[in-house]
């Protein structure tokens, strides 16, 4: 006995394939977007800390410029640290001002997975500056 399958079920599979077609690269994209952004917000929290490590450090008396970059380079980790541009402005004296500017590439911190659509991490930077008094 065969089975006839009428016109109307193969115009809905037809259907419901072409509508995946359609949301599935959209899904993609907000999809790669979310994991990126994701990466670069939990960067951003590490060159955040990294630099107030480096500020803390620098504020102690007899901190040299590369006891600082040291301590930043631990805080950021290995695989930032790499790439990592550490300036530091410290006064001499008790009360001056310490600035410690730690700045990581994005590409150091995530994979480039939006270029595709104009926004590519080249060129771009994770920045954060902390400024703390000298003991």
């Amino acid at each position: 006995m065969r089975r006839i399958e009428n016109n109307k079920t193969k115009s809905r599979k037809a259907f419901l394939s072409m509508e995946l077609v359609l949301t599935l690269p959209l899904l993609m994209l907000v999809l790669f977007a979310v994991f990126e952004y994701s990466m670069l917000f939990f960067a951003r929290g590490g060159v955040v800390e990294a630099s107030r490590i480096g500020a803390r450090s620098a504020t102690h008396p007899g901190a040299t410029i590369e006891t600082v970059e040291q301590s930043v380079a631990e805080a950021l980790g290995p695989q930032l640290s790499q790439n990592a541009n550490v300036c530091i402005k410290s006064g001499q004296f008790s009360g001056d001002r310490v600035v410690v500017v730690v700045k990581v590439p994005m590409a150091a911190a995530s994979p480039d997975l939006l270029w595709p659509i104009g926004f590519g991490l080249q060129g771009r930077y994770l920045v954060a500056e902390t400024v703390m008094e000298r003991e």
